[in-house]
């Protein structure tokens, strides 16, 4: 009621907007125009990786395919907003569709990046960038050969 009140008034515009939504769907008047802006673009292949913890996970709820589990360490690789890849409890899998991932694909899908304040600390202190290092706590001792018995 409140959404046909609001339409009514010309605040917001109704309709069926997305494809594969059911039901009427709401929006304000320039969310309509930018909608059907990106419908008539070309794909360009960008490729985006999210945690499946993450709230845009929507996997498997809005779009095609089984849905991601969202855990911290579970990975979604979407192309153009369309997931492709999913890695999930170490294992990479096709996510709404059949296509085997490239090594472009698995490289996006696990590639951890740096902020450039972590990058500079990690510069500061003289320590190497791998992986494991991005897994460190500051301030905490890793190597067990230093470890003092107590």
């Amino acid at each position: 009621m409140v959404y046909r009140r609001l339409e009514a008034r010309g605040e917001i515009r109704g309709g069926r907007f997305v494809s594969g939504m059911s039901g009427e769907q709401f929006a304000l008047p320039e969310a309509v125009g930018q909608l059907r802006a990106i419908r008539r673009l070309e794909p360009a292949g960008q490729l985006v990786a999210l945690s499946a913890a993450d709230p845009l996970n929507l996997t498997g709820i809005i779009t095609p395919g089984e849905r991601v589990t969202g855990i911290t360490r579970n990975r979604i690789l979407f192309r153009d907003g369309v997931p492709v890849v999913a890695l999930e409890a170490g294992e990479v899998k096709p996510v709404g569709s059949e296509e085997p991932p490239s090594p472009e694909m698995m490289q996006a899908l696990v590639r951890k990046s740096l902020s450039p304040a972590l990058r500079a600390r990690l510069a500061m202190t003289g320590h190497p960038v791998t992986p494991a290092s991005l897994n460190r706590r500051p301030g905490k001792r890793h190597d067990r050969s230093e470890k003092v018995a107590t």
